[in-house]
């Protein structure tokens, strides 16, 4: 095996993950992390009341989670 060969290749693919992955979101990666969002703070009473009074920006059908009281 080749030591030098092996290090070089591990540090490629150190550098190729390392960089931003610049696809653009999906409809369903937004939905995703909106979801993932919204369960995140579903016990924060700001965020309670803000989806109450309509003041959330998303509809259900884009992800929105809907908390019942």
């Amino acid at each position: 095996m080749d030591a030098e060969q092996n290090i070089a290749e591990i540090q490629w693919l150190e550098h190729v993950f390392a960089l931003p992955d610049t696809r653009p979101l999906s409809p369903s990666d937004i939905s995703a992390a909106n979801r993932r969002h919204d369960e995140m703070l579903a016990n924060s009473p700001w965020f309670r009341l803000w989806q109450r009074y309509g003041v959330c920006c998303r509809s259900e059908a884009e992800g929105g989670l809907r908390i019942q009281s």
